[in-house]
């Protein structure tokens, strides 16, 4: 029988994931199977909580910096999350997955209100959650808001789904002699400035030694790999 080194997560789900080969917005088939892996990781018992980005829909930064209001736009990208929250749920429901959807900003009609006892209750039900919304202020990233959600229901770690199957000293797409890295410590990422997460959500980690596992969605099957204790993708920690 399949065992898992962990008992709860925290898996961070990047937004340009969603989009498949679209290049925008949310594909059906790419919903299907992250849900598909998360329903057979919560089939080896493990306690499931998921923070999703917005950037397939909207990026906060990037309006920013064409001239819109910063607050103002970080909003938009909040709501963008609460729209792939509701996509992932609904995707893990059709499979018999019990899901719950919280929000930073409050929208009752559509999801719970971010309470953290009640999060824990449903995780010690079984129930997979995903937090959207991302902190529910302005400023902060969605890389912030899982190092905080991680903190608060007491995950063991954080896995952080991406494109690249690992963390590089240089872009692996533009510089094909970039090479990998295996293991890094919190300081190494933020003294060479590792685009992996940003400073708060790095800092956060490092004060409560949370690990964080950098690794590839697109090959299937990796998010189990990760939670069985296969060395994949790059890990960050003390």
């Amino acid at each position: 029988m399949k065992k898992s080194r962990y008992k709860r997560i925290l898996i961070k789900i990047s937004g340009e994931i969603l989009t498949g080969d679209r290049g925008y917005g949310i594909d059906p088939e790419v919903i299907r199977q992250i849900a598909q892996e998360i329903k057979e990781v919560a089939g080896l018992g493990v306690e499931i909580a998921i923070v999703i980005g917005g950037g397939n829909i909207f990026r906060g930064v990037a309006a920013s910096s064409k001239g819109m209001d910063r607050a103002t736009a970080d909003y938009m990208g909040m709501l963008a999350t609460v729209l792939n929250g509701l996509a992932l749920q609904d995707a893990l429901e059709k499979m018999n997955v019990h899901t719950r959807v919280q929000t930073a900003i409050e929208m009752r009609e559509i999801a719970e209100p971010y309470i953290r006892r009640r999060a824990i209750r449903h995780l010690e039900k079984g129930r997979v959650v995903i937090f959207a919304a991302g902190t529910g202020n302005p400023f902060f990233t969605t890389y912030t808001a899982a190092s905080l959600r991680a903190m608060e229901i007491g995950a063991e770690v954080i896995l952080k789904a991406t494109k690249v199957d690992g963390i590089y000293d240089a872009d692996p797409v533009l510089n094909k002699a970039a090479r990998k890295y295996e293991e890094l410590t919190y300081l190494d990422v933020l003294k060479k400035q590792i685009k992996v997460m940003d400073a708060t959500a790095i800092s956060l980690c490092m004060d409560h030694r949370i690990p964080i596992i950098v690794f590839s969605l697109k090959e299937q099957g990796n998010i189990e790999r990760v939670v069985l204790g296969e060395k994949i993708g790059t890990e960050v920690r003390a």
